[in-house]
């Protein structure tokens, strides 16, 4: 399914599951329906099982939201002790937004559903609001721990069945432009990993990038990814300037609101620190995940100064992410929205899109590790393997087999809705420019590709050959732009490449 007929399903008031594939676009598509259903004076709760995940929409966690916090099992009472404010923000939701749900555990949500029928009054799904879930059940499951209640994935739970939401499964892609990494994905997904696509990853094992590549390292575990941040920051040479964020707030939402905030509380600085950003710019200077060098100190305010790998030299001003519960803001967090960068967690990762990484898969512990971390690179020549092992290999088989079932009934359910088609387009033609801003680096490229087919792809020897040949043969960089699919740009670079700088100005 497009991503416009998406929109106009959801928008339709349809309980929905937005699912796909890494880099299809599921965050961009759940901000238009926060925005258009805002405007239309819809009461949207935002929530997502991670507070990480939270954060990248401006919500909180669905465990707040409901308020059933870490339990397991709603205790007798339970409803009846559940404070005013939360019960207003209840019953006043119309849309309720669940993303990442495939960390979800199957009983919580039908612990989440029971509490709305009993605070709404009304004994039908959730009490009536409109769900939207949203995530993709190859990347990471629930986990169970020996202590607490065990549970699987959401789509075994009861509301599920009674629910049935519509399927909206994203099969365009916006963010690999590689057909080789998008083929070893794509067969990891379908449990269809061959030797060959294997054995192109361990090619990458050992491959070092040039000197001056500016990349971040992915770890498993946080302890990998301390030390590496802490030891780079320590060989730099120069004064450390602190940053210490600055709150409003109750104690309890600051401590939520902290840990889904990347940022961290005190950020330690140096001239020369590989950094991350870690928040969207408003003014489309850098996004989240964009890596840069801290260049230098502005005077006065001792603002670092960052050159990012765009090229772009940005002073980084003090950000703020909030908690908000329904309309009501519960907190705020103010800091420099950087980290350093030499390394992260891919629990960290998830959601990001990565230039370039160094990723160490050794120690990968769960089922869709590697799938997360290896989809987050744009192309396989930008990703360098410092080892991996046997479980990043590995997917769910329980994703697997819903993934089956989710796609049969996608097809039905888009042919259901093949009539919202044409609303979806004249909706494109009329959304306000600042949404087509926010698309970002993938929406451009898909814009691209409607003129030029090929525009970012990898030059096959074919083409190259073709390329050459048509060439030196009296072609003109326009005649092989329109036989060759790309920009007169590319072709000019290509030929540069080739026959040298001097032979096409």
């Amino acid at each position: 399914m497009k991503q416009g007929i998406a929109l106009e399903v959801m928008l339709s008031g349809e309980s929905v599951l937005l699912t796909g594939p890494a880099g299809a676009g599921k965050t961009f598509v759940l901000n238009q329906l926060i925005r258009l259903a805002k405007s239309q004076g819809k009461h949207v709760s935002v929530t997502a099982t991670t507070g990480l995940a939270a954060t990248h929409l401006g919500g909180t966690t669905i465990h707040s939201w409901s308020g059933i916090g870490v339990s397991d099992s709603l205790h007798s009472g339970f409803v009846d002790n559940i404070a005013k404010g939360r019960r207003e923000i209840i019953e006043k939701t119309d849309i309720l937004i669940i993303d990442e749900i495939s960390m979800l555990h199957d009983f919580r949500l039908d612990m989440v559903d029971e509490i709305c029928r009993i605070v709404r009054k009304k004994d039908e799904p959730f009490g009536g609001i409109q769900i939207v879930m949203s995530g993709d059940f190859f990347q990471l499951p629930p986990i169970n721990r020996g202590d607490s209640r065990a549970g699987g994935f959401v789509v075994s739970s009861k509301v599920w069945q009674e629910l049935d939401p519509t399927i909206c499964y994203l099969e365009e892609q916006h963010r690999q432009d590689d057909e080789v990494l998008l083929d070893i994905l794509n067969s990891l997904r379908g449990g269809e990993l061959r030797r060959h696509h294997a054995q192109k990853l361990l090619d990458r094992v050992g491959i070092e990038p040039l000197p001056d590549e500016i990349l971040t390292e992915l770890h498993t575990v946080n302890v990998d990814v301390d030390q590496i941040n802490e030891a780079k920051l320590d060989e730099l040479e120069g004064d450390e300037i602190f940053y210490t964020q600055s709150t409003i707030g109750s104690d309890n939402y600051v401590e939520n609101l902290q840990r889904s905030v990347l940022a961290p509380a005190t950020l330690r600085l140096k001239k020369g620190a590989l950094v991350m950003a870690v928040k969207n710019s408003t003014e489309r200077k850098y996004a989240n995940g964009s890596l840069g060098v801290v260049m230098e100190f502005e005077s006065g305010t001792e603002y670092p100064v960052v050159e990012f790998k765009s090229g772009k030299i940005v002073t980084m001003l003090p950000d703020t992410w909030e908690l908000r519960d329904g309309d009501k803001k519960r907190a705020s967090i103010t800091q420099i929205p950087l980290r350093l960068a030499w390394a992260i967690t891919v629990h960290k990762s998830q959601g990001m899109t990565l230039d370039a990484a160094r990723i160490d898969l050794r120690k990968a512990f769960v089922e869709g590790m590697g799938y997360v971390a290896l989809s987050r690179v744009k192309n396989l020549n930008n990703l360098y393997l410092t080892g991996i092992n046997q479980m990043a290999l590995r997917v769910s088989e329980d994703a697997q087999q819903i993934d089956s079932l989710l796609r049969d009934k996608a097809a039905r359910d888009s042919k259901r809705f093949a009539y919202l088609a044409e609303a979806a387009k004249k909706r494109k033609t009329v959304l306000p420019k600042r949404s087509s801003a926010k698309s970002g680096w993938s929406e451009k490229i898909a814009k691209m590709r409607e003129t030029y087919p090929n525009a970012y792809r990898p030059w096959e020897p074919a083409q190259d050959s073709l390329l050459k040949e048509k060439f030196q043969n009296g072609a003109t960089v326009k005649e092989l732009s329109k036989l060759l699919g790309r920009h007169e740009g590319s072709i000019t670079m290509r030929l540069q490449k080739h026959f040298g700088e001097d032979t096409v100005q």
